[in-house]
């Protein structure tokens, strides 16, 4: 019987996120081992050349075009509908801002993982910031209602053996995640209609509740430089995005509790986070945040309109 990497497609989404960026993290995957007719790249009508520029340097992908922004969960799920159709067996979605840990054969040992047990539907590696700094970006997620609504287990701490462990989680974060192709048969795809961040977070809500394990395998790494296309860092419309999704996941799945605790951890701190953040010229992001919520509220939705360079006041 062959093993889940020898049944691996690998998804890639691209909206104007550079050449270089793409093509960095492209040339990563294929030296994991993944032949290029199982990498599919998806573009949502970049506009910056980075489409091009793939095409032309790596014409043996599988490249599919869309003619506008559809967003990170319906480019992604383009994507593993493909390689389903054709017969994966896993689907790695690869932010093309990531980089795997050159020699560590990643992939391949998640691809084990999955076949070791018939029970495990999602996983991945922890996941450092790719600036040299040695700390975490990410050991896997934690749904606990707080601070937008989740928490990136072990963001910003110095890496070391805490993190370098297997372990449990309630989410693998997007940017570097695997899953079987029998959990996506059982629980589906993204959510696409969130667009852009917390699809993962619901992705391992769904997946935990049908039986499906979720897990972080510590002691394989990889690197991000998270969130280059929507500005990177503590930046407004990532702010926005991210507020006013956390406010749609509450109202999917919050009880009162995780109501009570998004008050007092994400509404009733912004007046003190504007004080601390606004002098290191952080105002805008806060007022997002912000907006974020209160448009979550109102059920308003991410959208590729409101991404755009004066898609709202503060970007």
């Amino acid at each position: 019987m062959s093993s889940s990497f020898d049944g691996l497609w690998v998804v890639v989404v691209n909206w104007n996120g550079g050449a270089d960026g793409n093509l960095r993290c492209l040339r990563s995957v294929l030296a994991e081992g993944v032949p290029p007719q199982r990498v599919v790249f998806v573009d949502n009508a970049s506009a910056d050349g980075s489409r091009d520029a793939v095409a032309a340097a790596l014409p043996g992908l599988v490249h599919l075009d869309n003619g506008s922004n559809l967003g990170f969960g319906e480019g992604a799920n383009q994507g593993a509908r493909h390689a389903l159709a054709s017969g994966a067996r896993a689907v790695a979605f690869v932010n093309n801002d990531l980089r795997f840990t050159e020699g560590d054969s990643v992939l391949r040992a998640l691809c084990a993982a999955l076949d070791a047990d018939e029970r495990l539907g999602l996983v991945g590696p922890r996941v450092l910031f790719d600036d040299g700094s040695g700390r975490v970006w990410c050991a896997g997620g934690r749904q606990d209602h707080r601070q937008n609504v989740s928490t990136l287990l072990g963001n910003g701490a110095l890496d070391g053996p805490e993190w370098s462990t297997t372990r449990d989680v309630d989410y693998v974060v997007g940017c570097a995640l695997v899953a079987s192709a029998a959990a996506l048969a059982d629980v589906g795809l993204f959510d696409a209609s969130y667009f852009a961040y917390m699809e993962d977070v619901e992705l391992g809500l769904r997946a935990r509740r049908a039986g499906w394990g979720v897990r972080v395998l510590g002691e394989h790494a990889a690197h991000h430089a998270p969130s280059s296309a929507t500005g990177g860092g503590y930046g407004a419309r990532r702010k926005w995005m991210q507020a006013v999704n956390s406010v749609r996941f509450l109202k999917a799945h919050g009880g009162a509790v995780h109501w009570l605790r998004f008050a007092l951890f994400d509404v009733a701190s912004l007046p003190l986070l504007l004080v601390l953040r606004a002098p290191r010229g952080e105002a805008r992001a806060v007022l997002a945040k912000a907006k974020g919520i209160w448009d979550g509220f109102r059920g308003r939705r991410v959208t590729a309109d409101a991404l755009e360079s004066g898609g709202g006041w503060l970007w």
